[in-house]
């Protein structure tokens, strides 16, 4: 359930009568609209909640990949890095995902995934939730499709999927970027089975040799 700063203190108390309420993830839109005489609105609210106390939680296929100095450079007993990656464009240090999440931004317009819907979600933060929450052939409902990236990421993710939306320039571009994903399962951001920081392409490709990952962890279903 996604919800910006207005409606979000409203839909909690109805999902903590119905739902058992695990959590609360902020994350930063990086645009919004500007305000004279008020802080800009640029963050939205998602509540992570199951329907009883069993459910699945995948953290390692969530984590999030940093290119940074590693301050406490451990090693093992035979020299090898413990808890990092030690590569020719830099260190890398897989960390546990948080609830604050400062990795994503919106589409901008020069990104493949972008449309005209006015309130699209990225294709990243929607890997992040089905790749925590449900395992590949699992079944993704979206009642309110929109431009369809829910659906466009179960597939390129391998999951099964159903959407709802009423209008029909949305389904028309959902149905040409669930096309396009057949073609192309690349989710921006997300390679090599983790997410990566923003800004940071070109450490991935280096890690890659020019290559686009992701395709071992794509998969196309039927919907």
């Amino acid at each position: 359930m996604c919800s910006d700063w207005q409606t979000s203190n409203l839909v909690f108390p109805v999902l903590d009568r119905h739902l058992q309420v695990r959590n609360r993830i902020t994350w930063e839109r990086e645009k919004g609209r500007g305000a004279k005489a008020n802080w800009k609105n640029n963050t939205e609210d998602i509540w992570f909640c199951t329907l009883g106390d069993e459910y699945h939680f995948d953290v390692e296929a969530v984590k999030l990949k940093l290119k940074r100095r590693v301050m406490a450079p451990y090693r093992t007993d035979d020299g090898a890095p413990k808890d990092w990656e030690e590569t020719g464009s830099g260190n890398f240090r897989l960390t546990h995902p948080s609830n604050l999440w400062s990795d994503i931004t919106i589409p901008f317009w020069s990104m493949p995934e972008n449309t005209n819907h006015p309130t699209q979600k990225p294709e990243k933060l929607i890997a992040k939730l089905l790749l925590a929450s449900s395992r590949r052939g699992d079944f993704v409902f979206d009642p309110f499709l929109g431009s369809g990236t829910t659906a466009v990421v179960a597939r390129k993710l391998g999951r099964r999927f159903c959407g709802i939306e009423l209008n029909l320039e949305y389904c028309c571009l959902a149905a040409k970027r669930l096309a396009r994903a057949g073609a192309d399962p690349a989710i921006q951001g997300y390679s090599d089975g983790v997410f990566w920081e923003r800004n940071s392409l070109r450490d991935q490709k280096a890690r890659k040799g020019g290559e686009t990952p992701a395709s071992r962890h794509a998969g196309l279903f039927d919907e």
